[in-house]
């Protein structure tokens, strides 16, 4: 257990789970929190993330921090999602170590596991076989990152501990329509569609004001648009990203299956295995190979809620949430991703936590933050 009076830095604070944790530290009574911004510590560079540990002097860390997006960004900036993910990892593991903090938990990915791995996803069912090919830089950095942590354990004695989040969704997230994930996406554009039926150019300017839309200058002649462009601009910006009047196109066939978990319950998740977890709780020293050798690998710990839905299905309950009475469609030209990634949840179980927020509640409340944001945000544009 980690005093309450302990120092811990969470890096990554601002983000989806980096704030959901700090929230959940918070409320459990941990006060001596520590958190900078991109602007204020570039983790990328060694030497300030050196400075800033001989500064603070950190008890625990938490590694929110991470460079993430959706297929089409996965795609596209194959080079900056292995770079930019290892070093982040590199830096802060290591000055970790170097200034001997008691506990770490590393926040991963399920993309760690192979595209064809049995359903669901044991933790042990990792490097098997070859690894889903539209997001295989980012899957190898958190795998150089979980097996970081286990290896400092394994060699000095550390306490650092890897956490496998499964698809997240909540409050905070990104919804930027080219390199978010693919739940707060359709929320977007399922919303503005819903706008532009209704004629509610006011509700869409609004938005837009918020997150300007843009796509590459090739593809149209106004490659940008915010609330204050022309309709002919912004419906030509939206119909690049298949949203119209009368339909939103998304990618894929809706096929593939996704399980979802509301990202404060991954911050509670998260907080439960830093306060009460140990590195020696996370395999069984019992098993040995063929040379009576323990053989300690697999120590992460997936952390989902073990049910699926398919794509296509959770764009019809979003779209029953936001109401929009238009047509869905879907391209598939594109790419789907694995088409299956449910995790095998029973080690989380056994280490004592289980989840609460089921697709439906968690849909309502994000869609109710994100109007809200809308609205607060628009009285200070």
């Amino acid at each position: 257990m980690i005093d309450k009076n302990a120092k811990i830095y969470v890096a990554g604070h601002r983000g989806l789970v980096g704030s959901a944790i700090w929230n959940n530290l918070l409320q459990r009574g941990y006060t001596n929190l520590v958190g900078r911004s991109h602007s204020e510590l570039d983790l990328l560079d060694g030497a300030a993330v050196r400075d800033f540990f001989d500064r603070e002097r950190p008890d625990a860390v938490v590694l929110a921090a991470a460079h993430v997006g959706g297929i089409m960004a996965n795609l596209q900036y194959r080079a900056d999602f292995i770079w930019q993910n290892l070093q982040i990892q590199q830096n802060v593991i290591g000055e970790s170590f170097r200034h001997g903090v008691k506990k770490l938990l590393f926040l991963g990915s399920t993309c760690i596991y192979p595209r064809e791995a049995p359903q669901p996803m044991k933790e042990d069912c990792l490097l098997t076989s070859p690894l889903e090919y539209t997001n295989e830089p980012y899957a190898i950095a958190k795998i150089a990152g979980l097996k970081m942590c286990e290896s400092f354990n394994i060699q000095y004695g550390t306490n650092y501990i890897a956490v496998m989040p499964t698809n997240l969704y909540g409050p905070n997230d990104n919804f930027h329509l080219e390199n978010s994930h693919v739940l707060p996406a359709m929320i977007r554009k399922i919303h503005l569609a819903k706008c532009l039926n209704e004629g509610d150019w006011e509700a869409v300017r609004k938005d837009i004001g918020i997150r300007p839309v843009s796509v590459p200058a090739e593809k149209t002649d106004k490659f940008i648009v915010d609330g204050k462009s022309s309709e002919e601009d912004i419906l030509a910006v939206l119909a690049y990203y298949g949203i119209t009047p009368e339909a939103v196109t998304l990618w894929g066939t809706g096929k593939p299956m996704r399980e979802f978990l509301w990202s404060e319950e991954m911050a509670d998740a998260s907080v439960h295995v830093l306060l009460n977890v140990d590195f020696k709780d996370t395999y069984d020293s019992s098993v040995k190979n063929a040379d009576g050798i323990t053989e300690i690998r697999n120590c992460h710990i997936n952390v989902g809620t073990g049910k699926e839905i398919s794509i296509r299905d959770v764009a019809g309950k979003i779209m029953q949430e936001i109401g929009f009475r238009g047509e869905l469609r879907w391209d598939a030209s594109k790419p789907d991703g694995t088409l299956r990634k449910l995790t095998d949840v029973s080690k989380l179980h056994s280490l004592g936590w289980h989840h609460k927020v089921e697709i439906d509640e968690g849909i309502h409340r994000l869609y109710e933050w994100y109007l809200k944001g809308i609205c607060i945000n628009h009285k200070t544009v």
